[in-house]
């Protein structure tokens, strides 16, 4: 199947549509680009909720065109993002392929690549978060920095450009923490646009645009709603011949468009 391909998966319970690109596949591998706001997996408080790898497993029970054409039996994740992340998702086509996967996931090395748009400007250009992190005793699936009882977690970060009150940020996460760049980055004064549940709120051109009027009786839409964190790159040995693959995925339009305006109204 050519780069470019797109699958299309759909949820009847709630009426929703994907079409989920494809950027990279051969015998052992597919990766795609997973939209925001759509979970990787099942989630575990409501497990009926629309998620990537349940509509790819019903689209190979069902012969899907896209599953008949590839001859999919078998299709399992290697990692997840969150539900309101974008980016790179890869998967294995075999049993073998997702235990090297594991094998290689489970290493200290900086095998991922996000791009994070935050409020807040850091005072380096570049720097690293060690510091363990844990659940929140008072709000069920959220994390926190935990000095005490807190998991090892480290994470590499990296100027790519500043924008007036704004950063975007190149985020390398050396481990594999729940939430890890989001609290890591809160830990140091640095909010991602669109990230309620961590201080950051959502992004207005109302906020950057001096000569911004809305249209009548219609309430501004956020440029960016949803947290700002893409999963823009991987790089991984690949299962069977152990040779060295980068994995990318462009930037959805909401951040392309957002990134936009923030150069045409805050640049420094």
């Amino acid at each position: 199947m050519p780069l470019g391909a797109v699958i299309k998966l759909s949820c009847p319970a709630t009426q929703e549509f994907w079409e989920v690109p494809v950027v990279h596949e051969d015998e052992q591998l597919l990766a795609v680009a997973k939209p925001a706001r759509l979970l990787s997996s099942p989630d575990r408080y409501d497990p009926q909720r629309p998620n990537l790898m349940r509509l790819l497993h019903d689209g190979i029970a069902q012969g899907a065109t896209w599953a008949k054409q590839r001859n999919l039996t078998y299709l399992a994740n290697a990692h997840r993002l969150d539900f309101e992340t974008s980016g790179v998702m890869l998967l294995a086509k075999t049993k073998p392929a997702l235990v090297a996967l594991a094998n290689e996931f489970g290493s200290n090395k900086p095998l991922k690549t996000y791009v994070a748009l935050t409020r807040g400007m850091p005072a380096q250009p570049e720097f690293t978060v060690d510091a363990p992190i844990g659940p929140q005793t008072r709000q069920l699936g959220l994390m926190r920095i935990d000095t005490q009882g807190g998991k090892k977690s480290i994470t590499e970060f990296k100027v790519i450009e500043q924008l007036r009150g704004f950063t975007l940020l190149h985020c390398h996460p050396l481990t594999g923490r729940t939430h890890q760049i989001r609290v890591h980055l809160r830990s140091v004064g640095l909010h991602i646009v669109g990230d309620v549940d961590y201080a950051g709120s959502p992004l207005y051109l109302s906020q950057i645009k001096s000569s911004y009027r809305p249209k009548f009786k219609e309430p501004e839409r956020p440029l960016m709603g949803r947290v700002a964190l893409h999963a823009e790159r991987l790089e991984i040995k690949h299962p069977a011949t152990g040779e060295p693959i980068v994995i990318t995925a462009e930037w959805p339009k909401d951040l392309r468009v957002t990134v936009k305006y923030l150069r045409m109204f805050s640049g420094l």
